[in-house]
């Protein structure tokens, strides 16, 4: 480390390691896998609304994101959420029961449990999250934002007191309004989904 530098901030992320280097006023990020330490195990599916991953650690989903995954590893409960999830896209699915472990401060969990306990084929505005979770409404709609694990915590629920809101996954708008109308649809021919 050259003189003059502070020592450099670590931060421990799913067995990464995030180094920040403050260097004049910009802060340098480096990530790095540690050495030895596997990796997350992963398994991705195709979707209407793209290609998802999910990762698992400790027994527990730790995230969904957009992409396919470059390993690809079929744990038990990977393959069972993969299964949930091709049931939701299929209309005979409304809600997931599989562990979830999202890693976040203690009010974006507070919230995400809020998203949680939305119905599907309802919303709800980020003030009612705010008065739910506490915060205001801009602090949910980050929360939202920061949610590893979109669809399963459903965030697609949350709207704008005066219209949709936003939606950071996917192709954004399009895919919250492909997400809210399956379940509206699901719920309104209950005949055509034989398994809700």
């Amino acid at each position: 480390m050259r003189a003059g530098y502070p020592r450099p901030l670590v931060r421990r992320l799913y067995r990464c390691r995030l180094t920040a280097w403050p260097r004049g006023s910009a802060i340098h990020l480096r990530s790095a896998i540690e050495p030895g330490t596997p990796g997350l195990p992963q398994l991705s599916l195709h979707t209407p609304v793209g290609d998802i991953t999910l990762s698992e650690e400790a027994g527990r989903i730790v995230s969904l994101d957009w992409g396919w995954g470059r390993d690809q590893t079929q744990t038990e409960l990977l393959c069972r959420a993969r299964e949930q999830l091709h049931d939701y896209f299929d209309g005979r699915r409304l809600d997931f029961d599989l562990p979830l472990a999202p890693e976040g401060s203690p009010y974006r969990r507070r919230v995400w449990e809020a998203l949680r306990a939305i119905p599907p084929g309802q919303t709800r505005s980020y003030k009612d999250i705010a008065r739910i979770a506490g915060g205001s409404p801009r602090s949910v709609g980050g929360a939202n934002g920061a949610n590893p694990i979109p669809i399963l915590i459903p965030c697609h629920r949350v709207v704008a007191t005066d219209g949709i809101g936003g939606y950071s996954g996917g192709d954004g708008l399009p895919t919250k309004r492909y997400l809210l109308d399956l379940e509206t649809r699901m719920l309104a021919d209950p005949d055509r989904h034989p398994g809700l």
